[in-house]
């Protein structure tokens, strides 16, 4: 396999978010206030603008508790009871494994993503482009990234590998990254499209896709029980984890004459992964992918592991304010999900692809692309592998057993449930 760089390769991944995980905790640093501009009340002064309300009725894919506006959730005797400091407009807590969603509130509240979009752009275009080929990056290519988007450092008129761009998706959710590879898919148009046809093949039908990259358009929504689906998807695709679960890279640089091309390290914006911002490491995590605009505030799915118990949680606009805010609400929800599994009755499940063969529990993922197996021998072991990279599991690495099936439910396909 070519590459500019060499590889990142699962070891060092391992060693580099052990030691970030291993990191002394730190204290949070500050929040300051984010949300609506406040109007003036009735003796003059500011009065706070009325956050929205989710609708009253939304989509029921996965269960009827889903669309349901408000906190979900089943407790039963020994429960934790939920965490009283949440302030997302819309999470999920789910089963890695078994899809089963142990909590939610507002799961289908179509919101914008920013950058956790990305998870479908990857999920989509990834398996298409050989991850060796090398491009030349053209001016038109660069031309349509949006104002104020975050960057890599990609130029033009300088050669990158399909590796090297999937390195800046991931780590620094460059946008400059994201518009090259959608041009070597076919353009953005055709990715546009593409990543919608996924979509709506996942069943992450909550989903509008209007760019690739997340950033704000009035249309381009998603919700959190959507964003699960992607990133539990994407978890089957070997190179979608390891790049996930990389927590530093080097990047090409500039190219100078006669001499060897310079290079600079980018580190991974998921804070819970790198523990940067005042935000302590979670220990496990291994992923996946964080975004922050103007209309989506920030957003956040994750996946960890404790133990031989796996999660999936995102949250979507803490009220909280703060950049960090998104971060702690994500820790608030892993903890009280591992605490809570095996003592609730699950509020709905994630449910498969229209193509997926349900006719057995607990077979290994088809793959979207090919229909083969993904979790497989030469895919890395499933899901763990993601998660024995982040965790520094390399025992278990070494062993090569580390494998997770994704499981659906029996004769569970369509977009509904009775799970009440």
């Amino acid at each position: 396999m070519r590459c500019t760089f060499s590889c990142v390769s699962a070891k060092k991944t391992a060693l580099t978010v052990l030691s970030a995980a291993l990191l002394p905790a730190v204290l949070a640093a500050p929040a300051y206030a984010v949300g609506p501009t406040p109007t003036p009340d009735a003796k003059g002064g500011k009065a706070p603008a009325k956050a929205p309300a989710p609708p009253a009725s939304m989509s029921t894919v996965g269960g009827i508790l889903l669309g349901k506006p408000g906190p979900q959730v089943n407790l039963l005797p020994g429960a934790p009871a939920l965490p009283t400091n949440l302030t997302g407009r819309s999470w999920i807590v789910a089963d890695a494994e078994t899809g089963e969603v142990l909590a939610a509130e507002n799961a289908h509240w179509r919101l914008p993503p920013a950058s956790t979009m990305k998870m479908l752009f990857a999920d989509t275009v990834l398996p298409s482009l050989p991850k060796d080929e090398v491009h030349k990056v053209s001016q038109q290519e660069l031309s349509g990234v949006g104002a104020g988007s975050s960057l890599v450092g990609v130029k033009e008129d300088l050669d990158y590998t399909v590796h090297d761009l999937w390195l800046g998706v991931f780590l620094r959710s460059g946008n400059d990254a994201v518009h090259v590879l959608s041009s070597m898919n076919g353009g953005v148009e055709k990715t546009v499209k593409d990543m919608q046809a996924h979509a709506d093949e996942l069943q992450a039908l909550d989903t509008h896709v209007i760019s690739p990259d997340g950033y704000d358009a009035p249309e381009q929504v998603s919700s959190a029980y959507d964003l699960t689906l992607i990133a539990r998807s994407g978890l089957q695709k070997k190179d979608f984890r390891e790049y996930a679960a990389t927590a530093s890279a080097k990047f090409p640089g500039e190219q100078k004459p006669g001499q060897p091309r310079d290079s600079f390290e980018i580190q991974n914006t998921n804070r819970l992964m790198t523990g940067a911002g005042g935000i302590s490491p979670y220990k496990g995590i291994a992923g996946v992918k964080n975004g922050n605009t103007t209309m989506a505030g920030s957003t956040f799915t994750g996946v960890a592991q404790r133990g031989d118990k796996k999660l999936v949680v995102t949250v979507m606009n803490p009220a909280a304010g703060g950049v960090n805010s998104v971060y702690e609400e994500t820790a608030t929800l892993f903890d009280w999900g591992f605490a809570a599994v095996g003592k609730v009755k699950p509020v709905g499940e994630l449910v498969p692809p229209k193509s997926a063969d349900t006719s057995g529990v607990g077979s290994p993922a088809q793959s979207h692309e090919n229909g083969t197996v993904a979790a497989d021998e030469e895919s890395g072991g499933g899901i763990g592998t993601a998660f024995g990279i982040a965790s520094g599991v390399v025992a278990a690495l070494a062993a090569g057993a580390f494998l997770v099936n994704r499981r659906w439910p029996r004769g569970r396909q369509g977009r509904g449930g009775d799970l009440s």
